[in-house]
């Protein structure tokens, strides 16, 4: 590439805060919701839709207009759906659900990303919020985090979790511990999607997490068959389980606190016992322009959540789980044809044995 190739490419990177807003701003203005319902209006019609000036909304239109996104019909001066006109609505609720987390969660916090990566904290949530600590403890306290965050959460395990469990191996009646299990909704999902006579999940999280977690088993149903443990799996992991899951945990850290994770789950196990890992991946080619993954996540681990950690290659992963005394008996990545078009990352399922 000649270095004026070089510089033309920045454009891409100059204009991404911009054309992110200006789209994410017609959907909370409600032109798009407006030209859904009655199509050729004005931009003084959608003006008054938009408790906006007619030029404000001409002006944001121009970009939606470029991208083919929306119509302008320059003899009446009037706007109508283009290609948005063919999403379903369904699919489109779940693409607003991405941008509202990523203004939220990560557009903002991201003004800090050097000095996250200096200090190896997030320091947008102190600066913005003044709170010290993660995200997922600031989720707690900040319901203008948690709320597109969940959000856009519970649409990826509703993709995520049958596809998981449909390629792992659950012997039936085991003891299942869901490794940083959150709130239980893992748990349940667990034993719903793989229930055998006398199958038990144990969610294993921080001791605050339990009052929440109990109540979502008492609200589904499977009190008697789900229980919750307290403590840091950086001390101890609970022993007496035959199977580990542990499910969108690992990329929160880096190799050295990764290594402590598989470690203490190995001692935990019996041998033979099973892991089962969910995890977001690169591709082995870094340079394949279809996965997005290196465009989002390294910048959102380190600048957003933790100060820290990122997705791997697949091939990473495995040599890291067979350096911990595992046996890798399955490799798999999601088909990128089963994700939604608008997918960010591709999925990865790892099984492993403990290594008598």
């Amino acid at each position: 590439m000649t270095p004026q190739a070089t510089l033309a490419r920045f454009r891409e990177y100059l204009v991404g805060p911009s054309r992110f807003m200006t789209l994410l701003s017609c959907f909370e203005l409600g032109i798009i919701d407006a030209l859904r319902d009655r199509p050729a209006q004005t931009a003084a019609e959608l003006g008054e839709v938009a408790g906006a000036k007619p030029d404000a909304v001409q002006q944001l239109l121009f970009l939606l207009v470029k991208e083919g996104f929306v119509a302008y019909d320059e003899a009446c001066g009037t706007y109508a759906l283009d290609a948005l006109e063919g999403v379903a609505d369904k699919e489109l609720q779940q693409v607003l659900a991405d941008l509202d987390m990523i203004k939220a969660v990560t557009l903002r916090q991201l003004f800090y990303l050097t000095e996250s990566v200096r200090t190896g904290t997030t320091v947008g949530l102190k600066e913005l919020y003044g709170f010290e600590g993660d995200l997922y403890g600031a989720l707690a306290e900040l319901p203008e985090l948690r709320e597109p965050w969940a959000k856009l959460m519970n649409t990826v395990t509703a993709h995520v979790d049958p596809w998981f469990f449909d390629n792992v191996d659950v012997p039936a009646g085991s003891r299942v511990l869901d490794l940083a299990g959150n709130t239980g909704l893992g748990a349940v999902n667990t034993l719903r999607l793989k229930n055998s006579p006398g199958l038990t999940v144990t969610t294993f999280d921080l001791p605050e997490k339990e009052k929440e977690c109990l109540e979502n088993f008492r609200a589904h149903g499977v009190e008697e068959h789900c229980s919750f443990i307290g403590g840091d799996v950086f001390e101890e992991v609970p022993k007496g389980f035959d199977v580990v899951l542990i499910k969108h945990f690992l990329p929160m850290f880096d190799k050295s606190d990764v290594f402590r994770i598989l470690e203490g789950v190995h001692h935990s196990l019996e041998a033979g016992g099973q892991v089962h890992i969910l995890v977001p991946v690169f591709p082995e080619n870094i340079k394949d322009t279809d996965n997005y993954t290196v465009d989002f996540y390294p910048s959102f681990f380190i600048g957003c959540t933790m100060g820290q950690g990122g997705p791997q290659k697949l091939s990473t992963w495995q040599s890291w789980l067979e350096e911990c005394g595992f046996q890798v008996t399955k490799a798999i990545t999601d088909d990128p044809a089963n994700l939604p078009p608008h997918a960010l990352t591709v999925e990865a399922l790892l099984s492993a044995t403990k290594i008598a």
